[in-house]
């Protein structure tokens, strides 16, 4: 039976696709991956189809058309789980910015800590971040303290994008509203997965940069964050959200 899968979105990471999906199958706890491919013209999608010749029963590939944002990306991701019955969901970058070791903890915090969600937080010890300029460390960590102040989500990294859901919360959730397609994706889903009730747990990892490949962060994603905030506020005003079972 399924256990658990990892999502990983891709747009042009050849230089690293590979080497990640190695280094996921290595970890002492069984994953599966999918790969979500928004049509890479450097051949991300090739090598990952080559790749399936050597793990047939372990690595999946959907291929889209074109750059459709990560937030659609990972919702597409989502609904191929539960059609295929995972216990344990997972949201990954493909750069090494985050660890495959640390999926272990994730796993462990919502297997084995009572945990609906297990979040890979940069902020929760500290500032746990490497090879970032000043800038973008210091945007990144007022924007999760604007988040919170706004939305009353008591979590360090609002905006963290490393994650692991138990099937419930993504069954629960009404994923056809989610409505944000990039960084913001990731706030709305934390606040979603609070006003249905689950439990959400904070798991300390160090973030390091990407050292292959091309980030594609840009201001506009940070603009649809912060205006997305305030909207998601007044929308939850008057939104009833679906609850978590009382076992």
């Amino acid at each position: 039976m399924p256990l658990n899968l990892v999502i990983i979105p891709t747009y042009n990471e050849k230089e690293n696709i590979e080497n990640i999906i190695r280094a996921v199958f290595e970890q002492p706890n069984p994953f599966d991956i999918l790969v979500i491919d928004d049509g890479s013209p450097d051949g991300t999608a090739a090598i990952v189809k080559r790749m399936q010749g050597e793990f047939p029963t372990q690595l999946f590939l959907i291929e889209r058309k074109a750059k459709l944002g990560l937030g659609t990306a990972y919702i597409s991701g989502f609904k191929w789980a539960l059609y295929h019955d995972y216990e344990y969901i997972f949201e990954m970058d493909a750069d090494f910015s985050h660890n495959p070791a640390d999926l272990n903890k994730l796993y462990d915090a919502c297997a084995n800590q009572g945990a609906d969600v297990a979040i890979g937080s940069r902020y929760v010890t500290g500032v746990n971040v490497v090879n970032w300029p000043i800038g973008r460390v210091l945007m990144s960590y007022f924007a999760s303290k604007y988040v919170r102040f706004i939305l009353g989500v008591h979590l360090a990294d609002t905006t963290a994008g490393f994650k692991c859901y138990r099937k419930e919360v993504l069954e629960t959730i009404e994923l056809e509203k989610i409505h944000f397609k990039g960084y913001a994706f990731q706030i709305e889903m934390k606040f979603t997965a609070f006003k249905c009730g689950f439990t959400l747990k904070e798991v300390p990892i160090i973030f390091i940069n990407r050292v292959l490949g091309t980030s594609k962060m840009n201001g506009g994603i940070f603009g649809e964050a912060f205006f997305g905030v305030i909207q998601l506020k007044l929308n939850s005003l008057f939104r009833k959200y679906p609850q978590k079972e009382k076992k």
